[in-house]
């Protein structure tokens, strides 16, 4: 009777040490996951993981880089980064982009919020007029806009030496601490729709300041996972 027990207790030990192995290697699996295999697989998988970053690193084995893009501008950008970085989503994994060979994935981690000035501007490029001949013609313009005899449209698009004066003088939202300092604070100082005159080493600057400050998407951390 003992010698029996004693077997069956033995094989007892023996299902439940095989039934804990068993269990321990799926929680192995489990822990471990396998990275995916697709393209569409692997972007799926960073936009559920809680660590985009912690993920491309141990299961992707793939280099990534993070960089902070600043947004400028929300109507013309300088690159794909700050475009993906005002229109793109949060998590959302865009790609590939890159040529062949460096190719890479975009997610944006995360975004913040940053202060936009929309104004107008007729400028007068000093290098091509002397100042004195700059003021006077600063000084018709403004004198014409102030009896109605033209629009600040009209005149940006006939006087303007920039590239506005393609759009009429509309430069669109730009982002704060983009602007020349002076022109910042004198943009802050009056009210919509206000024309004011100013100078800059670059030249002469009538601007008008068509709405009122607003917050918009100013910077993103996004996160570029190469292929």
């Amino acid at each position: 009777m003992a010698i029996s027990r004693y077997l069956h207790m033995k094989r007892h030990l023996l299902f439940l040490a095989a039934l804990v192995v068993a269990i321990n290697a799926v929680v192995a699996q489990q822990a471990v996951p396998t990275a995916p295999k697709t393209l569409s697989g692997i972007k799926e998988e960073l936009e559920k993981s809680p660590n985009p970053p912690l993920y491309a690193k141990q299961i992707l084995k793939r280099r990534f880089k993070i960089d902070t893009v600043v947004v400028t501008r929300t109507r013309i950008f300088n690159s794909l980064a700050d475009s993906l970085a005002y229109h793109g989503k949060e998590k959302k994994v865009y790609g590939p982009y890159g040529p062949k060979g460096n190719r890479f994935l975009v997610q944006i981690l995360t975004r913040a919020p940053n202060q936009f000035f929309h104004i107008s501007q007729i400028f007068i490029d000093t290098s091509l007029f002397r100042y004195r001949i700059a003021d006077s013609l600063g000084n018709a313009i403004m004198k014409k806009l102030k009896d109605g005899s033209a629009s600040f449209e009209q005149l940006a698009a006939t006087y303007s030496m920039g590239g506005e004066a393609a759009t009429k003088g509309d430069l669109g939202w730009i982002a704060r601490g983009v602007l020349l300092p002076q022109i910042e604070h004198e943009v802050m100082e009056h009210k919509k729709g206000e024309v004011f005159k100013m100078w800059s080493p670059n030249g002469l600057h009538i601007i008008r300041k068509t709405d009122e400050p607003k917050q918009d998407i100013g910077f993103a951390l996004m996160l570029r996972v190469f292929l």
